[in-house]
């Protein structure tokens, strides 16, 4: 058991040192940089396509794109004619700091926003700091109103809220007062709850704003 202890205690070191760089370079670099994290289908490459819509005109934003597998994601964001760069995790439940660096690295991002989709999952990524200025967690309607209680770590480090797919409210048995009452229970940095919707656009806009009245400070 101690020897496993140790073994994590040197990941997270190594990893929180990389982060550091990470950190210092994207900082240099004139990069805003946010840790996108969900479950799978919550809506994260939607949600981020739909805010690119949104700022591309006012400001620069790239993408880093994780995924277990493929390319599909980074295919719609490179559609769009925004520099992206794929990782694919080979079956690991999180993205790193190392890979991220050598990603950033790839991109050669100037100035703006950079948008890192993590792999999708509620576990492994709220644990390893990338370098991120912003940890945003997407939350959907579908998943149900029980997940800050169920993934308090995960809510409990976000920066940002944004709870998607609100137009399949009357469809679905969603209690969003309970998901708000989990969410200021646990979250002690009073993190903001956007509520949007990626298929009506609703309040993409407000989200869009908040990000870059954010990337002025």
């Amino acid at each position: 058991m101690s020897v496993t202890i140790k073994m994590m205690q040197k990941i997270m070191r190594n990893n929180n040192e990389v982060a550091a760089e990470n950190r210092a370079y994207f900082h240099a670099h004139g990069l805003k940089t946010i840790n996108v994290m969900a479950s799978p289908g919550a809506g994260k490459t939607s949600v981020i396509l739909g805010l690119i819509e949104l700022m591309r005109e006012k400001l620069n934003v790239a993408v880093i794109e994780g995924d277990t597998a493929g390319s599909i994601d980074a295919e719609k964001v490179n559609a769009a004619g925004i520099p992206v760069v794929q990782i694919n995790s080979g079956g690991r439940c999180h993205l790193d700091a190392q890979i991220i660096r050598e990603a950033a690295e790839d991109l050669q991002a100037q100035t703006g926003l950079l948008f890192i989709e993590n792999i999708g999952n509620l576990i492994c990524p709220s644990t390893f700091d990338l370098g991120e200025d912003v940890k945003m967690v997407i939350a959907s309607v579908p998943e149900g109103h029980d997940k800050p209680y169920k993934y308090l770590a995960m809510f409990e480090a976000a920066d940002i809220i944004v709870l998607n797919k609100i137009d399949l409210k009357p469809y679905i048995d969603f209690d969003e007062e309970a998901f708000r009452t989990g969410i200021a229970a646990i979250n002690t940095k009073k993190a903001p709850l956007f509520t949007v919707s990626c298929t009506t656009k609703s309040g993409l806009a407000e989200l869009a704003e908040y990000l870059m009245t954010q990337n002025q400070r």
